[in-house]
């Protein structure tokens, strides 16, 4: 994005939709997998919730590229932010940042239910402030501690549906959350080995520039394992079924390979081609989550066919 683009283009800039998007996209996971099999959607929740969580999520983005503004002027990566260009100034994004989240409150509290309402304003203080104002800089261990916060939005989803009041509610929603929490690590430190130089210059203490690209990268293939065991989970405790079983080890194996290759990568795009796959993994991981919700009933309602013996 440049200084000289139409001023809405540097809002919507950052408002990171690109990243958002996946955390609407498992927020919505979040509130298929907690309707029941022929219970009546409830449409005014889904469509206030969905909307609810982006503004959150778009509004902790705001506050991210404010508080990292520092940051972005010196990496590659990020140096045409708008606030890193001049195109924006900061009371601008904080003012843009607040109309955001406070409207994002109000629509939760009024069309969703009150447990959305904190569990979503806790998610967008635990990374706007606690991750990108404290822990980015105070620890290699930022992503792991912080991922606490980008690993919600499955929880925001069910709690949007159902209040949480379920029996089962908070042990199925923190289930999708310790998917996307374990799944973060390795995601992004793939993206820290390739834009090492950028966080180094930055001076922000990512796992790659105070302890090595080696070292990355064996936490990458040790958290890629514990993915793998946390993706199983969910037909573990038959919160799904065999049909998402096959695709989350299909998955989870294509994964390990990236993993296990990135210790010796053929070259040092591998790195951002593991931290791309990442991303198409989860998005496809959440899809077979909700697939095998909605075909269970059927392949259970389908008929069996049964064969007589001859005469």
């Amino acid at each position: 994005m440049t200084a000289g683009a139409p001023l809405l283009s540097q809002y919507w800039t950052l408002t990171k939709p690109r990243v958002v998007a996946l955390i609407v996209f498992t927020a919505i996971i979040g509130m298929l997998l907690a309707i029941e099999p022929g219970q009546a959607w409830p449409w005014r929740r889904l469509i206030a919730g969905g909307f609810g969580i982006w503004l959150a999520a778009a509004s902790a983005a705001a506050i991210n590229h404010l508080l990292d503004q520092r940051i972005d002027k010196v990496m590659v990566r990020t140096a045409d932010r708008p606030l890193a260009t001049g195109a924006l100034r900061p009371p601008q994004v904080l003012a843009f940042a607040i109309v955001l989240g406070a409207a994002s409150m109000a629509i939760l509290l009024l069309w969703v239910n009150p447990v959305t309402a904190a569990l979503t304003f806790a998610s967008l203080i635990g990374y706007a402030i606690v991750y990108t104002g404290f822990l980015k800089r105070a620890t290699p261990q930022n992503i792991v501690i912080g991922g606490i916060a980008g690993a919600a939005p499955p929880l925001l989803g069910w709690a949007a549906v159902t209040g949480m009041t379920g029996e089962w509610d908070w042990a199925h929603a923190l289930l999708l959350v310790l998917i996307i929490f374990v799944w973060t690590p390795p995601h992004f430190w793939a993206l820290a080995i390739f834009r090492r130089a950028d966080y180094a210059r930055a001076l922000v203490p990512m796992l790659p520039v105070t302890h090595g690209v080696t070292y990355t990268r064996w936490q990458i293939l040790l958290y890629t394992i514990l993915l793998v065991v946390a993706s199983v989970l969910p037909w573990v405790t038959h919160m799904s079924g065999v049909f998402y079983l096959s695709g989350a080890l299909v998955l989870g194996a294509v994964f390990l390979w990236y993993a296990w290759k990135l210790l010796d990568p053929p070259d040092e795009l591998f790195a951002m081609r593991t931290f791309k796959y990442s991303i198409v993994y989860l998005m496809v991981l959440f899809a077979l989550l909700l697939l095998d919700h909605w075909l269970q009933p059927l392949l259970a309602a389908a008929p069996v066919l049964e064969f007589a013996p001859a005469g």
